[in-house]
């Protein structure tokens, strides 16, 4: 006994020790998408703010495709020390109700650290389309059934999912066109390939005021401070909702004392000047809560999700 108690308190001092010194080197932060949408704007933000908290840089690494699980599956089987972190939408909750088979678990491959935010989509469209409106965008698809491609960043990502969503709770018949992030989706929404999508408001909103492309509606419970003139979904006689995430894993074996200060320095990152008064312009609202409270809402969204693919019976490509 008495040797098992001092293996107990040498892991605990070693454990301590770790957190008190981190970060000694470069950290790594793997975003799921291609450089330059709306997560990988988030990721370079936040890594230059905590860099310049922790005297070593943050070294964002993009790895785009699968729909998020290449990413994930990078950080899942890096070593557990705190300098490999996946920064990561609600789609990482979707992925195991998706897929069949997965690289990875989602829960025992994983340590969750803090949820970063909260946020909404808002459903853009081509100035090429007539329609000014949800309503007049639900007519249009109406007479024309099966002629409209909406995009989304990939089968499943929360984009495909709402797009069905639109679908089923309006009757109507749109193609879907998968892209491998926000950066190209938005392109293909301003090159046309695509008519319309459900979008980040950090990619889309530049081009919202510039005219490149309409804002009809938001998924929120609430209208935008940046959108005021642009309904929510249930304004315009839709009744859904939808709130996502941005979160930030580690490598499942990280120390606790490790998660929680990581968790502690991310929260005081989101909310310090230079950052804090970005997130409205990007879509999101800043949450900053413990690993326990993140991990809670993680297998709440893992069940939702899981009964809505399902029920649409989508499937992965």
């Amino acid at each position: 006994m008495r040797a098992l108690g001092a293996l107990i308190a040498a892991a605990a001092f070693s454990a301590a020790a770790v957190a008190q010194t981190y970060p000694a080197k470069p950290v790594r932060m793997v975003v799921p998408f291609a450089a330059g949408g709306a997560v990988d704007t988030v990721a370079r933000a936040l890594g230059q703010k905590l860099g310049d908290s922790w005297k070593q840089p943050v070294l964002v690494d993009n790895r785009p495709g699968a729909g998020g699980n290449i990413a994930a599956d990078t950080v899942a089987k890096a070593p557990a020390d705190g300098y490999t972190l996946l920064i990561t939408t609600q789609g990482f909750a979707i992925s195991p109700g998706l897929y069949k088979k997965l690289p990875f678990d989602a829960v025992r491959d994983f340590a969750p650290v803090t949820q970063l935010t909260s946020s909404y989509l808002v459903l853009v469209c081509s100035p090429q389309l007539p329609s000014q409106s949800i309503r007049e965008l639900i007519a249009l698809a109406r007479s024309k059934p099966g002629t409209i491609n909406y995009g989304s960043t990939g089968t499943g990502a929360p984009p495909h999912l709402l797009g069905e969503v639109l679908k089923s709770a309006a009757g109507i018949d749109m193609l879907h066109v998968p892209y491998k992030g926000d950066a190209p989706l938005t392109q293909a929404l301003l090159a046309g390939e695509v008519q319309v999508a459900f979008m980040p408001l950090a990619g889309v909103l530049p081009h919202i005021k510039s005219g490149r492309l309409r804002a009809l509606g938001v998924s929120g419970k609430e209208r935008s401070a940046e959108l005021p003139d642009v309904p929510t979904f249930r304004e315009a006689g839709l009744p859904f909702e939808f709130t996502g995430w941005l979160g930030i894993f580690a490598p499942a074996g990280v120390p606790r004392e490790l998660a929680a200060q990581l968790q502690r320095e991310i929260a005081k990152a989101i909310v310090a000047p230079g950052l804090l008064e970005r997130w409205s312009a990007w879509g999101y609202e800043p949450v900053g809560n413990t690993p326990e409270d993140f991990a809670a809402r993680l297998a709440a969204d893992m069940a939702m999700y899981a009964k809505v693919i399902r029920e649409a019976r989508i499937r992965a490509d």
